[in-house]
């Protein structure tokens, strides 16, 4: 009987686990979707870096803020909102401005080289951190959620790129528009919801 009680724990722990990783992928989804409408052609080089790294930063952020632990909790929520919401909102202004401009056709920037996947990748992990610290708070390992975390992330964001990209083909100046105006619409529901609390 113990030994039952103990395989369900385990399994409500892993349901857990994987609800937490669902919500936290849900912004790198959403701004992989927004990429792949900016993005004329996926080649398994966008792919890769836009998984790897989205993957990777929601990996690294929980391991981080648990590192940081307890005593800096509240000093982490005072601003990750913020870097959040001016982050997303620069690249997604830009995305829009640029739709606008006949010069610069899907491929005038790729949004998975450089800064630009750096800020994308900080902006959607940023809530990772905080559940580092919740973790770090009730004493809990944080490997286990990290890897199921940095994983799902990682997974939704391929499904993203290449659902936007299919759209985007099909509705060109549109779909870069409705990408730009993903993230914006994003960086609100990131800092509402932190100033609601």
């Amino acid at each position: 009987m113990p030994l039952l009680l103990r395989d369900s724990k385990q399994q409500v722990d892993l349901l857990a686990v994987l609800f937490i990783a669902l919500a936290l992928a849900m912004d790198a989804f959403a701004v992989s979707l927004a990429v792949g409408l900016r993005l004329e052609q996926i080649t398994a080089r966008h792919t890769f870096r836009i998984a790897f790294h989205f993957g990777l930063f929601q990996f690294l952020m929980p391991i981080l803020g648990w590192a940081i632990g307890r005593q800096f909790s509240l000093l982490i929520s005072t601003w990750d909102h913020w870097l959040a919401f001016g982050i997303l909102v620069v690249l997604g202004g830009k995305m829009i401005w640029q739709a606008f401009d006949e010069e610069l056709t899907f491929t005038a920037e790729d949004p998975t080289r450089g800064w630009s996947l750096v800020g994308l990748s900080i902006a959607t992990s940023v809530d990772a951190l905080a559940v580092g610290v919740s973790l770090a708070v009730l004493a809990g390992s944080v490997w286990f959620p990290a890897v199921i975390i940095g994983l799902v992330a990682a997974f939704l964001s391929l499904i993203g790129i290449h659902s936007g990209n299919w759209l985007g083909r099909r509705f060109s100046q549109w779909g870069e528009i409705c990408g730009g105006g993903i993230l914006i619409v994003l960086a609100c529901r990131i800092l509402l919801s932190h100033l609601a609390l």
